[in-house]
């Protein structure tokens, strides 16, 4: 109407994007249609007029919280007459009268993040994976660290629970990685870095998680109990970050990994790769972190434990092996999340894979066969009825050649010959080698030849090195520390 006050009718039309008779039209009559429509009137009755007032709003103020769903399986209940169509009618119905007269709703205040001041930590399961280490489901969860402010992060595999461990070593490792310290760590109610007592307590962090933040500068601090999106900045990219490894996996084509370290490279890659993306935002708010301190702290719990007359210690329900030397000693262990380094006062002895026990409560065993495999010789029959024997055999090969050992031969002999396998493996260092040459002869549903098998792993005499040992006379060493002398003087 603007432009016919200054271009005729066709003009104005095409100026307007009408058509003509549009046009015309609407200058003999300005009226909108919407606006000559009355508004239609209902075709049927209200099917829950004479209930929603009487009998639904005393519900709803009764219950606040009540499903709309639930409402209406007490209506069905209360009135067969009402059919199933009215279901969708009573829940637009409580959605506006909740909307008018329902309670307030807790508003999320979203925050304003200074860069340098909050980072944040939490676990997240991951079981959908599927993930297995050479063909065996891998019980992990990832510890996932982030950044407020640019969206650095860090996920680290965690083969246990939410333990101190987990967190201390996780922690730590993201920190080191980032190149610096926020000045805050928040995380939701958990028991490793909290008591989680009443809210009244004033001293509700555990020593260790105390001493852990203390060690690097950052003050402590958590999420209100079952609040979870006042840690939505690191709640949310849970999903992100689940999502991208479940895709690299399909890309991927298998979930299958060789070991462990191959699984940890895989997701570190990934994380590698989302940090890429906000490297401007990381780099600057790395200019405001503060320093690292100049050495790591404990991410271990020290025990002491005694090794028994069966060649081993039990440790959180868990029978570990060490050679039988030490059956009487007793071992310093730091126990981490994946592994367990023993002592003998400050001597560094070996690093043992760490065990869980089942969540039932079994027991369960980490049995290294080069052990104990000399008491085994001149015990054999012991192996029969071994407590930890399935985990003795180092490979799935190994297993399988003495239950058919023992389904063709005596239990005696059956436990000789394995014996005697075990500790030509052990003796020649062909543990994969005769694991193949087993597994051939399985195949082909035979025994193993024992003859055979120390002559295929005996070592071949040609290729031993002669080796010849000159020892110098004392008195050129006599000579030597008097040349040392004289030059001194």
């Amino acid at each position: 109407m603007k432009l016919r006050k200054t271009h005729p009718t066709p003009v104005a039309a095409a100026k307007a994007s009408i058509s003509v008779a549009t046009a015309y039209r609407i200058e003999k009559d300005p009226v909108l249609p919407s606006q000559k429509k009355e508004p239609r009137a209902r075709r049927r009755p209200d099917p829950i007029a004479d209930i929603f007032d009487s009998e639904v709003v005393p519900l709803l103020r009764a219950a606040p919280g009540i499903r709309p769903v639930a409402i209406f399986e007490e209506m069905m209940l209360r009135h067969s007459e009402l059919g199933e169509g009215v279901r969708r009618t009573l829940e637009r119905r409580i959605r506006g009268w909740r909307a008018i007269h329902g309670e307030e709703q807790e508003v999320i205040f979203r925050q304003a993040h200074e860069p340098g001041r909050l980072g944040l930590s939490d676990f997240t399961e991951v079981a959908s994976f599927g993930i297995t280490i050479a063909g065996q489901p891998l019980d992990h969860r990832l510890y996932h660290f982030r950044l407020a402010y640019s969206g650095f992060e860090h996920a680290h595999v965690v083969l246990g629970g939410e333990s101190f461990v987990a967190l201390a070593e996780g922690l730590q490792n993201a920190l080191w990685s980032l190149g610096g310290v926020p000045r805050e760590h928040r995380s939701d109610s958990l028991s490793a870095a909290f008591r989680n007592l009443d809210k009244d307590a004033r001293e509700d962090l555990t020593r260790r998680y105390n001493e852990l933040c203390s060690h690097y500068g950052m003050t402590p601090s958590r999420n209100n109990a079952g609040i979870a999106h006042e840690n939505g900045s690191i709640e949310g990219p849970h999903g992100h970050l689940k999502r991208a490894i479940e895709d690299a996996l399909l890309l991927r084509g298998t979930v299958d990994f060789d070991d462990l370290a191959s699984y940890r490279r895989f997701v570190d890659e990934i994380v590698g790769r989302r940090n890429a993306r906000n490297a401007k935002r990381i780099d600057a708010e790395r200019a405001q972190l503060r320093e690292l301190p100049e050495r790591r702290t404990t991410d271990y719990e020290e025990l002491s434990v005694r090794v028994t007359s069966s060649g081993g210690f039990t440790l959180r329900k868990v029978f570990y092996t060490v050679p039988s030397r030490l059956i009487g000693h007793r071992l310093r262990v730091r126990l981490y999340d994946d592994r367990l380094d023993v002592f003998i006062g400050g001597t560094h002895l070996m690093t043992l894979p760490r065990g869980r026990a089942s969540p039932s409560g079994k027991h369960d065993q980490v049995v290294n066969y080069r052990h104990v495999i000399h008491s085994l010789r001149r015990k054999p029959m012991a192996l029969l009825n071994l407590v930890y024997r399935d985990r003795l055999f180092p490979r799935e090969a190994y297993r399988r050649t003495f239950d058919l050992l023992v389904e063709r031969l005596p239990e005696r002999q059956a436990c000789r010959i394995m014996v005697e396998l075990l500790g030509l493996a052990h003796e020649r260092g062909c543990e994969s080698e005769l694991a193949e040459e087993l597994s051939i002869c399985l195949d082909n549903h035979r025994l193993p030849d024992m003859a055979a098998l120390r002559a295929r792993f005996a070592p071949d005499p040609a290729r031993l090195p002669n080796v010849v040992v000159r020892l110098a006379p004392l008195q050129a060493y006599e000579a030597l520390i008097g040349a040392s002398l004289g030059d001194a003087a």
